[in-house]
């Protein structure tokens, strides 16, 4: 499964950042229940997150996702080292949080015993008092924003300029939505769950519509117990 979701090879002028993003949504587009996306996951849509991550340098979230689904700092997988020290990365990837308010639990062990420090994104105006606050639980404030918030592309340089080429986003919709709409995702890897839920949950990608839709195309397409798990790239 690493090989068949393998970030590109980098090219004569090095790697350049491939911004991915892992999302689930139900048959009528539910990217959540019930404020949380495990109820629409299955084993096999958990194994390709674990895969995911085991192949990233980091994992870009937004603040409310961190609030919501309680985010912990990713783990270390055996099963990865061997292939995570081949590649010169770090034994577990970072998480980036993004965040214009940093109103943030800095006491959870995210911030405070991750394996690979935990950074916070947010932009130039933010609050000195909160910065501070972050930096002093441990966490490294990257600034990717001339305002109070972050700029899609500006961020996934920014990491890139750590050596996080390898970026991976899990959401929430209104970060992909920042996204797609700054025409900075390169990959998207679907799972699309056989349920229904109705309601008004969000969609995996939130915010205001693109002027003209980005066409992706379909890498790859597997099946099973009536779960898809698409692949598709920027076209």
């Amino acid at each position: 499964m690493a090989a068949a979701y393998a970030y590109p090879e980098a090219g004569p002028g090095g790697r350049e950042p491939w911004l991915r993003a892992n999302m689930v949504s139900t048959l009528d587009g539910a990217a959540q229940h019930d404020g949380r996306s495990q109820p629409i996951s299955n084993a096999t849509d958990m194994r390709i997150f674990g895969t995911l991550r085991g192949l990233a340098d980091v994992v870009v979230v937004g603040a409310e996702t961190v609030r919501q689904e309680g985010y912990r700092p990713a783990r270390v997988r055996a099963e990865f080292a061997r292939l995570r020290e081949a590649a010169g990365q770090s034994p577990a990837p970072a998480i980036a949080v993004v965040s214009a308010s940093l109103e943030l639990d800095f006491t959870l062990p995210l911030f405070t015993s991750p394996v690979t420090p935990t950074l916070v994104l947010t932009g130039a105006a933010a609050s000195p008092d909160r910065v501070a606050t972050a930096e002093k639980a441990g966490a490294r404030v990257v600034i990717a924003g001339d305002g109070v918030g972050v700029e899609p592309d500006r961020a996934v340089r920014a990491l890139a300029d750590l050596g996080h080429t390898r970026q991976l986003t899990e959401g929430g919709p209104r970060l992909l939505g920042q996204f797609v709409a700054a025409g900075v995702l390169d990959e998207l890897c679907l799972t699309i769950s056989p349920l229904l839920s109705a309601g008004d949950a969000q969609r995996i990608a939130g915010g205001p519509s693109v002027a003209v839709p980005r066409h992706f195309a379909l890498v790859s397409l597997l099946e099973e117990a009536g779960f898809l798990f698409s692949r598709y790239r920027r076209s």
